[in-house]
């Protein structure tokens, strides 16, 4: 049996993660127990903990989805519990942010990946900083399942834009709208639509530049939408904007790419290790709206070249899809039979 512990908040308003993608793929093979969808964080942890302790004794290894903020002690925590209990462990580094946690935190977390049986990454960027630092990291990409995601051709690419993230201060909502604002000078029936759930005063921050800047016509705030739902919504719009202050390998970006939404991204963090610059999307600075701007008027301009970036993009995604992407986790599950 496999123990997976991290955070699964969907019912809670949170858009659906990785584990909760995940944990329904490995369990067509293995039998699986989650832990945690507890709201409360102190009661979250105790659940993860209590969970492998309780099925210490049929648990073959635990897989520990790891975060860079306070989710980090989570998952250190559960990693004491495992050694103690004689129970091997696979940290899933997902935090774009992990490096930073590394410098500032070295002691815990050289403890957290050596003692670990094996280390997974699903991003390149961060399978690159760990090596370098002296860890095995096996890298399984982030995975979506392709035939889910039609491609949609644009011959004409329009000033519609369209940015899925949580409303976070590390995501940077806010130069979605200065994006916007400085695209609307140039051409008046731009428009953007925001989908994401709130999670701190960024959603209102943002309402506020609305407001301020008059363009409450221009701009669609739908909340949290089912996969389901974005993807239906994604063919009315022509070009897809991350914004984010710090990143990974989203999973949002992967399924603009697959969908055929040509990708202006900050350039942070795992981004370049997803995206190549003006081969499979556009990266400008981070914070920098008058980059983006221009790079969206780039794409508009020439939709030849933003249907070339686009399948390019639709190419490099294929490789995660989960077709190709499950032998990799049966394959590292198998080491624990």
């Amino acid at each position: 049996m496999i123990v997976y512990v991290g955070n699964m908040l969907s019912k809670h308003g949170s858009s659906i993660n990785f584990m909760e993608l995940l944990v329904p793929k490995i369990e067509s093979r293995y039998p699986v127990l989650a832990a945690s969808s507890k709201k409360n964080k102190i009661l979250r942890l105790f659940d993860m903990l209590r969970v492998v302790y309780v099925n210490r004794s049929s648990c073959q290894v635990v897989f520990i989805d790891t975060y860079s903020t306070s989710a980090f002690v989570y998952a250190f925590l559960v990693s004491r519990l495992c050694l103690y209990l004689s129970i091997p462990y696979v940290p899933i580094l997902h935090g774009g942010n992990l490096p930073n946690r590394f410098i500032r935190d070295q002691s815990r977390v050289k403890s957290f990946l050596k003692e670990a049986r094996h280390i997974v990454s699903p991003s390149l960027y961060l399978q690159d900083f760990f090596s370098k630092q002296g860890f095995e990291v096996n890298f399984i990409p982030n995975f979506i399942e392709l035939d889910k995601y039609a491609f949609l051709k644009r011959e004409k690419v329009r000033p519609k834009l369209l940015w899925v993230r949580a409303f976070h201060s590390v995501y940077n909502p806010t130069l979605a709208i200065e994006t916007l604002r400085l695209l609307l000078v140039k051409y008046p029936e731009a428009e953007l639509c925001m989908v994401g759930s709130s999670k701190d005063d960024s959603f209102h921050a943002v309402a506020s530049l609305i407001q301020e800047y008059k363009i409450e016509k221009q701009v669609r705030l739908t909340g949290i939408l089912s996969k389901a739902e974005w993807i239906r919504l994604s063919v009315e719009y022509d070009i897809f904007i991350n914004t984010t202050t710090i990143d990974n390998m989203p999973i949002s970006v992967i399924e603009a790419m697959a969908l055929g939404l040509p990708v202006v991204s900050t350039n942070v963090g795992g981004i370049p290790f997803l995206i190549a610059q003006q081969q499979e999307g556009l990266l400008v600075p981070s914070g920098d709206a008058e980059e983006m701007k221009s790079s969206i008027v780039k794409l508009i301009e020439q939709p030849s070249f933003a249907a070339e970036l686009a399948q390019h993009a639709r190419k490099k995604v294929a490789a995660f899809d989960w077709e190709v992407v499950q032998s990799k986790w049966f394959d590292l599950i198998q080491k624990f039979e």
